[in-house]
């Protein structure tokens, strides 16, 4: 698979006293045909990021390429590259049509091609019905729709997506996140999206790329990054987390024999560059766990709160230790909850299932 975007020690600073590095010196590969996603919290620079992609900023080092060619000299009206922002900019006193065939029009294609194109994209997008309605009377969602329509009808290379579901209610957000990855897959372009909701980001993307404080921490597929967070930057970010404190008392390349502040023992997995012996912090998904009586735990402690989520419930724990736990149970027809507030409990959970993390 070709390399659509290839960035090289790419570097950002915004003169100021003192100055303010907002990218600090980026590798990246993004593949051709792929839906990639830029996380991470604000100010992390995935924004900065995007914008020398699209044009919009000059990196004050570094290389960018597209398709092998490099970007760094061309002006963003040249490069094969649309942006779906945050406020879809449509204009109001156009028809769905008219907004989708406004850049094919600026670009002084045929007639008989933007009309093609403008009944191709409204199919496309599922808006056909809707195709002479102007845009001021039709709602969020499918303002949206006609946003991704008029990015996509010149065929660009590269869609950029700048947080484009921030002002979408939660279940049509939900809806156009299935949607964006149907797009991306029927198009064929490769989508670079940007985003700081985990969520969004483990449900359409490919790979994602964690950003902080202007560095990227991780890349890896979604359930990679997830089950496998390279540190605790990663694993706080993506989901929730429990980090529990640990003795590492010997260690394989992958596996570390662990002790716990019980005294019980079993086994996790290393990140790349963690701790090879001596105290740890481990990593440990809530849904990773279960609840047991406390003689059979790895861990034990007194429930502190139960709370009902209705697909789930959360429970949290405080470790004798100290140490804040939250365990997650499905709400199943058949689920027995047995534990309830202030009562001691028990906390198992697989071999090699938690991580050992790297400083």
């Amino acid at each position: 698979m070709s390399t659509a975007i290839r960035a090289q020690k790419l570097r950002k600073v915004y003169p100021g006293k003192p100055p303010v590095e907002a990218l600090a010196g980026a590798d990246l590969d993004i593949r051709d045909n792929e839906f990639f996603t830029l996380l991470g919290p604000s100010g992390c620079g995935k924004t900065t990021l995007l914008r020398m992609i699209a044009g919009f900023e000059h990196p004050t080092s570094g290389s960018l390429d597209m398709f092998g060619q490099s970007l760094l000299d061309l002006p963003p009206h040249k490069r094969p590259i649309n942006t779906v922002f945050q406020s879809y900019a449509l204009f109001p006193h156009l028809t769905v049509a008219q907004n989708i065939a406004f850049g094919l029009e600026m670009l002084g294609k045929p007639k008989d091609e933007i009309r093609k194109t403008v009944s191709e994209m409204v199919d496309l997008v599922q808006m056909s019905e809707m195709a002479d309605r102007q845009t001021s009377q039709i709602s969020g969602g499918q303002q949206q729709r006609v946003a991704l329509a008029r990015a996509l009808a010149p065929k660009p290379k590269l869609l950029l997506l700048d947080e484009p579901l921030s002002a979408l209610d939660f279940k049509l957000r939900k809806e156009m996140q299935l949607e964006l990855k149907r797009l991306q897959t029927e198009t064929g372009i490769t989508f670079i999206f940007v985003t700081h909701d985990q969520e969004e980001a483990l449900t359409m993307s490919d790979r994602i790329a964690v950003m902080n404080a202007g560095s990227i921490r991780q890349i890896g597929a979604p359930r990679d990054i997830y089950d496998h967070p390279a540190e605790r930057f990663v694993a706080d970010f993506i989901g929730d987390t429990n980090f529990i404190p640990a003795v590492v008392t010997s260690a394989t390349e992958e596996i570390a024999q662990i002790r716990l502040g019980t005294e019980r023992t079993t086994t996790a997995r290393l990140s790349q560059g963690a701790a090879r012996e001596g105290q740890v912090t481990l990593a440990l998904r809530p849904e990773h766990a279960s609840l047991v009586s406390p003689d059979e735990g790895l861990l034990s402690g007194v429930i502190d709160n139960v709370v009902y989520f209705g697909t789930d419930t959360h429970v949290h724990i405080l470790l004798d230790d100290g140490t804040k736990f939250m365990l997650r149970q499905q709400n199943r027809p058949d689920a027995a909850h047995s534990f309830s507030q202030g009562e001691r409990a028990g906390i198992r959970f697989p071999p090699d299932i938690a991580q050992v993390l790297k400083d």
